[in-house]
């Protein structure tokens, strides 16, 4: 945790030029006129400043203000991390107060999306590579099998950022990267053994002090109050526990899901693709045919199937599933918000107007592709599909509710995924407007962060499993795996860097940099 968050501090200020942090200066080009490597990075001097040339790691100005301006412009879900936004000054072009669970989320998932812009690309791969590597060896669950790729993976790493980066940036902290591997393999995966849970109780403490000349008694106190709220909270109907807030218009996911009832209506859609094809012979073989008939009669059908049904003697027909077959009511309640399995979910209007984002959603869908509207051959396959939460309904069935939300899905053409693994999606290009309905139940969060690459284009990013890194909470969140989310894919092959890099290691790479004077 700690090798990561100052790892973190010495890239951000070594690129931003940030004082204090910057691993760039008079001492770090000596040592390379020492070492006989880059010399025509000398410094030169005058006879009132000093000029130090611009190097592989140094931005211009007009770069250091477009990578502080795509900090600045990220939202991301609520509990996600700090405001990216508070951390930006635009005036000095620095990223100021960096906790160390900010620089976890830098370093994993937005610095390689800030970068996509400046460096000469090996630089640029260089760096990525390194916030590839904190991101796999950080996850939940670690396959054994690939800890020596991984291993070697970051050797080549560092031996690349020394192509690149003064030797002044390779302190003990950036060694240690390359035993992190060997510690996981003792050890087990990392989030056993980091402090974010404890820190984050500790500001909970923190806020339990009203009384400073006595905070250990504040803390008490209020421990011990809040233990008795919960306690008696299990013996009552009704009652909200305590730390759910309470203020916001918003629903909160019944114990009833929508999985539960997709699976007893399960045997019904198979008895009705038996019936459409028994009922339409001709049609037997054309599946796209089938699969809308299906979706067009299907609500209709189920209804006289189960009414049928009922009328005979041990139907056996559970009262979910009558009334499900019945239809919700008609009036239907609409919420800006919706809290499920501990994630918050809002629709767009809501995220306009707040600095957070949550109504980014991915979908895993097992459904029908087409290679055009003439296909006759269509295959059943798993598909992913990003969305736009626009409406929140929450269907009401008298004994139950469920929620679903209506989003606007990316259309197939304005989804691309790059060479890096980033998934990249043009949010005006909208698509199955016919099919817009999803189960709330069904859906993982993500969010969509502007590509400063290409203007137009957002780069899709997945909500972290947050369950590790809190000591309280009954809450089981679900892993939130993307199909195309690029930390899931690894490392770059080494050898595509090879070719990229070339005979760069030597070179002075930054020509269009403006120069460094010190006084």
């Amino acid at each position: 945790m700690h090798i990561e968050k100052n790892v973190c501090d010495s890239i951000i200020g070594t690129l931003l030029k940030i004082p204090g942090k910057n691993k760039d200066g008079i001492a770090a080009r000596l040592d390379l006129l020492n070492m006989g490597v880059k010399t025509d990075l000398q410094p030169e001097y005058g006879e009132r400043r000093t000029r130090l040339p611009p190097g592989p790691w140094n931005l211009s100005k007009a770069e250091k203000r477009e990578v502080c301006n795509s900090f600045y412009g990220m939202k991301v879900p609520e509990g996600y991390s700090s405001n990216i936004k508070s951390l930006v000054s635009l005036q000095d072009s620095r990223l100021l107060g960096l906790k160390s669970h900010d620089c976890r989320t830098l370093m994993q998932q937005l610095l390689p999306v800030a970068i996509r812009s400046v460096l000469e690309k090996p630089a640029r791969y260089a760096i990525t590579r390194l916030c590839f590597f904190f991101n796999a060896i950080c996850a939940k669950t670690v396959d054994v099998s690939k800890l020596d790729k991984l291993e070697e993976d970051v050797v080549v790493t560092l031996y690349l950022l020394e192509k690149y980066f003064p030797p002044s940036f390779f302190d003990i902290m950036v060694h240690l990267v390359v035993h992190l591997v060997r510690e996981v393999r003792l050890c087990g995966p990392v989030y056993f053994r980091w402090m974010y849970p404890f820190e984050r109780y500790m500001k909970v403490l923190k806020g339990y002090v009203q009384n400073r000349t006595h905070p250990e008694g504040c803390i008490a106190e209020r421990y011990i109050a809040e233990e008795a709220e919960e306690f008696c909270t299990q013996h009552l109907s009704d009652v909200s526990t305590v730390g759910v807030p309470s203020s916001q218009k918003m629903g909160v996911s019944k114990p009833l899901s929508g999985c539960t009832n997709t699976e007893e209506v399960l045997p019904y859609v198979e008895q009705h693709m038996i019936h459409i094809k028994t009922a339409y012979p001709k049609f037997r073989k054309r599946t796209k045919w089938l699969q809308d008939k299906h979706n067009s009669t299907f609500i209709q059908w189920l209804h006289f199937k189960v009414q049928s049904e009922l009328e005979e003697d041990n139907h056996g027909v559970s009262e979910n599933l009558r009334w499900l077959a019945a239809g919700p009511n008609m009036a239907v309640p609409l919420y800006r918000s919706y809290l499920i399995k501990g994630i918050k979910f809002n629709i767009k209007a809501q995220d306009d107007v707040r600095t957070t984002q949550n109504s980014g959603v991915y979908l895993l869908a097992h459904t029908m592709q087409v290679a055009s509207a003439k296909d006759k051959n269509p295959i059943l396959s798993n598909m992913g599909f990003y969305g736009v939460i626009q409406e929140i309904w929450d269907l009401d069935y008298q004994r139950f509710t469920i929620p679903v939300f209506r989003c606007d899905w990316i259309d197939s053409s304005g989804l691309v995924v790059d060479e890096l693994g980033f998934t990249l999606v043009d949010l005006s290009k909208i698509g199955h407007r016919n099919d817009q309905f999803v189960l709330a139940s069904q859906v993982k969060q993500i969010f969509f962060v502007d590509d400063p690459m290409h203007r137009g284009w957002s780069v899709v990013l997945s909500m972290p499993n947050r369950e590790y890194n809190d000591v309280i909470g009954d809450e089981v969140l679900g892993d939130v795996i993307i199909e195309c989310e690029p930390f899931t894919r690894g490392m770059p092959n080494v050898d595509t860097f090879d070719e990229l890099v070339g005979e760069l290691g030597g070179q002075n790479i930054r020509g269009g940099c403006e120069d460094i004077w010190i006084e």
